[in-house]
């Protein structure tokens, strides 16, 4: 087991990973402090170099071995999801495929993105010059990733950062290591040396050593805006990528697809117990429609079953933990002090949150211009179209957004006038297609996930120039 090969704090230190169903233990894992950051360097300069010296074909083999080995195991794969992060087994085996997915689209991009020829004599007086640009590796990439998908989100770092020669230090969520764990022990069985990925699991001391090292050419990270402010606190001179969270809005027309609009936006909110950065918080109804959306869209909702993830007629597993659910129902009942009127939901059994969906929330709470990540949704009418798109806007940060309608015109103009990474169109906003640029909108926009695009931020041009006069 890669846990095995972990470097532990001086004092042996474990991590105890937990079900966040029933509080078992699942495993423990060694924890790694700070003080280990010399070691882990030294380890992640030998896998620089060999990551470098690795042809492409051996990269794209690598990636496409491990993804057919996930494939074959993946119940395993999906048990481990469910036992860990508590995702719904249902959810948790389209997560695996997503991630074999990924890297698969991270092999051929290991093949494809070399670079491109120069016109250098497109400038008078370079005639006598011909030349290229390859895509070179960056060298050591920091790689921090959260809880919620623990095993996708960890692909979308290490496929691209393999197929452009680089090295990883990787650090995934002290709450769901073993999914991480289990992909790197996938592609070292594949032929991966296993020096080009370091696993590193422990606090905050540990991320901000990682992310401070002078050799760590680029932090690639995903989770929340605090850490990720701290983050650029400490890194320094290095680049940067990070996904930081939304509070996706869904705009639903009064000519829309009703009753896929209803369908979509239910699971746009509730999927994966709400832990869902781009998943469904704000859905607002053109007014004529508001009350029979309401009512069908709270129907569909308690009919959802919530409880233990591991059965397959259940719809909303519990949160990572009952702090989180906790915290999350603190939230609805500030904004039901506030005046916001609860229409179903709101129990907590442990970390066991049922879904909850409000209206009447007032702007001015923070659940309405902040990203919830809980199985919370706000109902809200509009007047005017331009008004539909004045609340969409109001957050100061956007991933995605969504719009039902059946009116091309209307659609390519949300589209156009919604500040968001993504608009999706007669879809709800928490659709994303693994080969897609993916990333954030207005404060907090840094780079973009989606396997060509973490490439190309994982990687530099060089240029070479033959002059032949």
């Amino acid at each position: 087991m890669i846990a095995a090969k972990l470097k532990a704090a001086e004092n042996d230190a474990v991590i105890a990973v937990e079900n966040p169903f029933d509080g078992s233990i699942v495993e423990k894992v060694p924890s790694t402090g700070a003080e280990a950051l010399d070691d882990l360097l030294a380890r992640a300069r030998r896998g620089a170099v060999a990551s470098r010296q690795l042809p492409r074909h051996k990269r794209a083999a690598v990636l496409e071995g491990a993804a057919a080995l996930i494939d074959d195991r993946r119940e395993t794969f999906a048990s481990t999801i469910v036992a860990e992060a508590g995702k719904t087994i249902v959810q948790a085996r389209k997560e695996v495929m997503r991630c074999v997915n990924t890297l698969k689209l991270s092999a051929e991009e290991a093949k494809r993105s070399a670079g491109e020829v120069i016109p250098f004599d497109a400038y008078p007086g370079s005639e006598l010059r011909q030349g290229w640009f390859t895509r070179e590796p960056l060298g050591i990439i920091a790689a921090i990733t959260p809880y919620n998908d623990p095993l996708n989100l960890v692909a979308h770092k290490l496929g691209p950062a393999i197929a452009g020669g680089n090295a990883i230090l990787l650090k995934p969520s002290e709450l769901t290591p073993l999914s991480a764990m289990k992909l790197v022990e996938a592609l070292i069985e594949a032929g991966l040396p296993e020096e080009i990925i370091t696993i590193a699991i422990g606090g905050v001391d540990l991320g901000k050593a990682l992310v401070s090292a002078r050799e760590v050419r680029m932090v690639s990270f995903t989770g929340g805006f605090a850490a990720g402010e701290a983050i650029t606190r400490s890194a320094g001179l290095k680049k940067l990528a990070m996904e930081l969270g939304g509070n996706a809005p869904v705009i639903v027309m009064a000519d829309c697809d009703f009753d896929k609009a209803v369908e979509s936006c239910v699971s746009g909110a509730f999927w994966a117990a709400g832990q869902n950065c781009i998943g469904a918080q704000r859905i607002l109804v053109q007014a004529q429609l508001y009350e029979r959306f309401r009512d069908a869209f709270v129907r569909a909702t308690a009919k959802l079953r919530a409880g233990d993830p591991s059965r397959e007629d259940t719809d909303v597993g519990p949160m990572i933990s009952e702090d989180v659910a906790r915290r999350a129902q603190a939230s609805v009942n500030e904004a039901i002090e506030s005046g916001a009127i609860l229409l179903c939901g709101n129990l907590r059994k442990g970390s066991l949150y049922h879904p909850t969906v409000l209206e009447g929330t007032p702007p001015t709470c923070s659940l309405w211009h902040e990203e919830v990540f809980a199985p919370v949704v706000m109902l809200a009418p509009f007047e005017t179209f331009d008004q539909a798109i004045e609340m969409a806007n109001d957050p100061e940060y956007s991933l995605h957004a969504g719009i039902f309608t059946n009116d091309l015109s209307k659609a390519l103009e949300a589209a156009q006038r919604i500040d968001a990474g993504g608009v999706m169109i007669n879809d709800s906003s928490d659709y994303r297609f693994d080969a897609m640029p993916f990333g954030g909108s207005k404060y907090g926009s840094m780079g973009r996930e989606g396997v060509r695009f973490a490439f190309e931020d994982m990687t530099q041009p060089k240029v070479v120039c033959i002059n032949r006069a």
